[in-house]
């Protein structure tokens, strides 16, 4: 009873089942009895009765097996292991009953004195018209009637179920999801439990994910929970003093952005929060120096990360150990299968450092494939497409330990939106102040003084013939720490450390804040320009990279910075940021008396306040899904196609136009008949795997399309060809959003 596997009877089934069919065979025995009476009753009158009984057996069990599920992801009784299960039985019962009438026909012809020699005996029973149904190639799969959907949005699909027809043995686990080798099979498995494609129409929705929906986010406003969560670990005491500082702030954020937009209906996600580099294996020591000068923006970040995820209602747990990451993970720490964990999710968001990434994959070890579309690692410069691939950056030569993770490069979210294939993630700019310190600091008068944005000696080195220029103008300050200032002029006054509050008042009473052209891409810039000071932004030409700076060596990335705020520069502008070459005295002096003689008015961009990071942290958790083919977010109404000239990236076409490049929607422009629609004729077409394609060539009419879907980015350019480039708009203030994102 091999065939019974699928679908097990219960001894209620089989006991209902032995009746039954006990039933049908007392009927047969008393139909015998009666043709040898009656000789003229017709063996179709006892076939009909066998029939309906077994049409009332059928409906009996499945209202008894209503609520079964074929499989854990499957929907309750769409019948695709219970019908191979009956039809075995029938098939077995159908065959029996054809045997029996032939027998008894040919007693009723022998009672009426009819020859033997000319009785034709009845066939094996059919179904009339319809062919004979094969059990065999049903349990098989064979019969399972399929007709795929439409697979546009969901690009791996097609490669998924080519990799399934030929690996689906590999790994006894596929079988137990149902997979049988047909192509439904397949179909239902990518669909419904890897979720690589469309969902099949007429299959129903397995209860368990209706009743995941039930379980809804509902704003927080009191943090007392996550204040408790926070002081189990001395780790985050410089992240539970920033929440606390800031709690007003963020709960008055919450409140308004529930009343701007719709928070309702929202699943609450299950969200494992992992900081690598504050776990002793990591070595950094970042916590226990980030009272004395060490470097903060990470734990900014991390901060502004978990109060963001904790306010919008979801379920976060911590960690920052080796071990509470082991237990966290436990149910699936040790599996060796290629296929999914069965039953509840252990996690559905996972938000990571690289340092962490290391140590996430060396712990959940075969497990780590099924957990890698869920997560989001904090990446603050950013990691470009072919740094992510690993055999493309391998074939490049880039040598570098960070990247090589083959995620989807949205998957990194950066400080800053420098760089469009990576998701903006971003910070708070702290104001530091409450109540009674903004109405003293209202009246705080400007002085004719500048601020130098420097807190380390050496970042001074060679500076002093530019800042004898801004001294001609105004009184220099410095907060510079340590012993040595041998690099600071005689003629700056330096106030050391300073807390928060104390820089937010020397700042308020301050008219500019002067960059030294390190640290690159800081947030120390917009906390001035939030204060009312205008930020002195230094040029970079040629622009700093990889290729001849050494503090961008190493990282997965090529981008080239043209000044020491590029986002101040490209996103603020004048006049709260100018742009200046330190080589040039005379821009440079035009500069600071443009600025003196001028008010200007603090300005904050909405994407680096409480609710500006809000909005954009729901949006993300909402919307951004890796975990499913098709991505339909930002929607294609945002689509805006440009080709770029010759040797121009896609992030700078983009980027000309007062647009970004919009990594989401490559995938839509890399079919012949998808480019048709926006006026690119493809007379002649190929398909390769680089960075610099989807491409054309205007002379020759040809489209170059792209292999590798993990290989689409904003930042590729070729030397020839025109990039066709996927352009969107974005809400002023708030980059990563566009105009109909929410």
């Amino acid at each position: 009873m091999a065939f019974f596997t699928p679908w097990k009877l219960s001894s209620q089934k089989l006991g209902f089942f032995l009746v039954t069919f006990g039933f049908i065979w007392g009927m047969m025995l008393l139909h015998f009895t009666i043709q040898q009476r009656t000789q003229h009753e017709s063996s179709s009158v006892l076939r009909e009765q066998i029939l309906d009984l077994s049409k009332r057996y059928i409906k009996a069990l499945a209202e008894e097996n209503r609520d079964v599920l074929d499989g854990p992801y499957v929907g309750t009784m769409t019948a695709y292991d219970l019908k191979k299960t009956l039809a075995v039985l029938l098939d077995n019962i159908l065959q029996r009953i054809g045997k029996l009438e032939s027998k008894v026909d040919t007693l009723v012809i022998n009672g009426t004195g009819a020859n033997s020699t000319n009785v034709s005996t009845t066939a094996v029973p059919s179904s009339g018209a319809v062919e004979k149904l094969n059990v065999a190639d049903l349990i098989n799969g064979a019969q399972e009637t399929c007709d795929l959907p439409p697979m546009d949005g969901f690009p791996h699909c097609e490669g998924k179920i080519k990799w399934m027809r030929d690996m689906w043995r590999s790994d006894p686990c596929y079988a137990g999801y149902g997979v049988d080798g047909s192509t439904c099979s397949f179909f239902i498995y990518l669909s419904e439990v890897e979720n690589w494609c469309p969902r099949l129409p007429w299959r129903a929705r397995n209860p368990n994910e209706e009743t995941d929906q039930k379980a809804m986010a509902e704003i927080q406003t009191d943090l007392d929970q996550l204040y408790r969560t926070m002081q189990r670990h001395e780790e985050f005491r410089w992240m539970a003093l920033r929440i606390r500082r800031m709690a007003a702030a963020w709960i008055g954020a919450v409140k308004s952005l529930a009343e701007k937009q719709n928070l309702e209906r929202r699943k609450r996600k299950k969200i494992l929060v992992h900081l690598g580099l504050l776990t002793k294996e990591s070595g950094f020591k970042i916590a226990e120096n980030a009272f004395s000068g060490g470097p903060l923006g990470e734990l900014v970040q991390w901060s502004d990360l978990i109060t963001s995820l904790y306010l919008l209602g979801h379920s976060v747990r911590i960690s920052a150990s080796l071990a509470e990451l082991k237990e966290i993970m436990k149910k699936v720490v040790g599996n060796r299968s290629g296929c999914p964990t069965q039953g509840d999710k252990v996690v559905e968001l996972i938000y990571i450092d690289i340092v962490g990434l290391t140590q996430f994959k060396k712990t959940l070890g075969p497990s780590w494939v099924h957990y890698q579309c869920m997560l989001r690692v904090l990446d603050s410069f950013g990691t470009e497409p072919e740094f992510n691939h690993a055999h493309y950056a391998q074939a490049k030569g880039h040598k570098t330990p960070w990247g090589k993770w083959n995620l989807n490069p949205q998957q990194f979210y950066t400080m800053f939106p420098h760089t469009p294939d990576n998701s903006f993630l971003g910070f708070v700019v702290e104001q530091h102040l409450n109540s009674s310190d903004i109405r003293h600091i209202n009246d705080i008068k400007r002085q004719n003084q500048s601020l130098v944005y420097g807190k380390v000696d050496n970042f001074w080195k060679d500076k002093k013939s530019y800042l004898d220029i801004i001294h001609a103008y105004t009184e220099v300050h410095g907060t510079v720490h340590g012993t040595s200032t041998i690099h600071v002029p005689g003629y700056v006054k330096n106030h050391g450390i300073l807390s928060g509050r104390d820089l937010q008042f020397l700042l308020r009473e301050t008219k500019l804040f002067v960059g030294l052209g390190f640290p690159y891409e800081g947030p120390a810039p917009l906390e001035a320009i939030a204060n009312g000071c205008a930020f002195l932004n230094l040029k970079f030409n040629p622009p700093k990279s990889s290729k001849n700076t050494d503090f961008f060596k190493g990282k997965p990335t090529l981008r080239e910075l043209t000044s020491q705020h590029p986002y101040a520069e490209v996103y603020i502008g004048q006049p709260h940021v100018w742009t200046v070459n330190i080589n040039n005295p005379v821009e440079v002096e035009n500069a600071v008396k443009a600025i003196l003689n001028q008010k200007i008015e603090p300005y904050m961009p909405y994407e680096f306040t409480c609710e500006g990071m809000l909005q954009r942290m729901n949006a993300f958790i909402e919307k951004q899904d890796f975990c499913h083919g098709q991505v339909m977010w930002p929607p294609l109404s945002a689509l805006q196609v440009k080709l770029s000239d010759p040797g121009k990236s896609c992030k700078r076409v983009c980027q000309e136009s007062q647009l970004i490049c919009e990594p989401s929607f490559f995938q839509h422009l890399n079919k012949e008949r998808d480019l048709r629609r926006f006026d690119v004729d493809c007379r002649s077409v190929e398909s390769v795997s680089d960075i610099t394609v989807p491409s054309f060539d205007v002379r020759r009419k040809h489209c170059v399309l792209q292999g590798d879907l993990l290989l689409f980015s904003c930042a590729g350019a070729h030397p020839t060809l025109h990039r066709i480039c996927p352009c969107r708009d974005y809400r002023k203030g708030q980059v990563a959003l566009c105009r109909d994102c929410l």
